[in-house]
């Protein structure tokens, strides 16, 4: 691993003011919604092309996190900072198995997908970049998505990435998943993943398990296939983990106050590779919110630029 820095903030009344009016005078980047047919589905994009900018100077593919989607004020905000300093982008809409999704996931939908079908419409959308003349990407992911985005950039070493960085990105322990499970709902995840395995082994994968309780979800209802992916004993669901074996050069950017991801930094600490470079931002929490996703714009804008 490259050494660590650490980005540290300084709240200046001065930058503040001059920001603000920056943000008020500048004229935002031209945005558009793109739709594609993807596995019978509908899916969706925000592509946010910057001032004077096409497809062949360089693009990011921005993958959001658990159940949420590109037009939460995390990624938007993001898209935006980034076409400010001349970087284009596309925030991908995972499908998770919905026709033309917007919005947050319905808890009270059933759940019929899987963590591992992102990487696929990860795939999905790198080619479709390619097909409009890109082949200087980008990936870049958040929380999950950020998981997401390495297990894609490790196994699929496609020439027209160029680099990857990774927002707080998603760690994961077995037993550690399943004592937060317990804690949670007050109720082991075990018996029910036995009973997904079953399913699944017998070729009923689909079979809908009801009235249980779900990642983020209270009482909802999950196919088996659902339950065996987001509960089996993976260990690519651990980011640092696949980061041994980093493909591209990949930066990863560590909020210091996360309250999510909480041992990123510590596991980060054992990734020897010379392929990743982590940096830590003094006191963002999970989802960069406010001054600190402009700290995270330029971390991501300065690797990007080669700066």
């Amino acid at each position: 691993m490259n050494t660590m820095t650490r980005f540290n903030r300084l709240p200046l009344m001065l930058v503040a003011l001059l920001l603000s009016v920056f943000t008020l005078t500048a004229q935002a980047a031209e945005s558009k919604e793109i739709k594609q047919k993807y596995n019978s589905l509908t899916v969706n994009a925000n592509l946010l092309m910057a001032d004077g900018k096409s497809y062949q100077d360089g693009m990011v593919l921005l993958t959001h996190g658990t159940l949420t989607h590109a037009g939460r004020s995390t990624y938007a905000n993001l898209q935006q900072l980034l076409a400010d300093r001349g970087i284009s982008s596309l925030a991908i809409n995972l499908s998770l198995g919905l026709d033309d999704r917007h919005g947050e996931y319905d808890c009270k939908t059933p759940h019929r997908h899987r963590h591992e079908d992102a990487v696929g419409e990860i795939g999905f959308w790198l080619n479709w970049l390619k097909k409009q003349g890109a082949s200087d990407i980008t990936l870049m992911g958040h929380s999950r998505g950020g998981n997401q985005t390495a297990w894609f950039s490790v196994e699929q070493d496609d020439p027209a990435v160029k680099r990857v960085v990774l927002i707080a990105p998603a760690t994961w322990n077995y037993d550690a998943e399943k004592a937060d499970y317990k804690k949670k709902y007050g109720q082991s995840i075990e018996p029910i993943l036995a009973k997904a395995e079953k399913l699944v082994a017998e070729g009923k994968g689909d079979t809908l398990i009801k009235n249980i309780n779900f990642i983020y979800c209270k009482d909802t209802s999950a196919t088996a296939n659902a339950v065996v992916s987001y509960y089996k004993n993976e260990p690519r669901m651990d980011t640092p983990t696949l980061l041994k074996d980093a493909k591209k050069p990949t930066l990863v950017v560590i909020g210091s106050a996360d309250t999510v991801v909480t041992d990123l930094e510590e596991k980060m600490n054992g990734v020897e590779s010379e392929q990743v470079t982590v940096t830590v931002v003094d006191g963002a929490g999970h989802f960069f919110r406010d001054f600190f996703a402009e700290d995270l714009a330029d971390n991501a804008a300065e690797f990007i630029k080669g700066e």
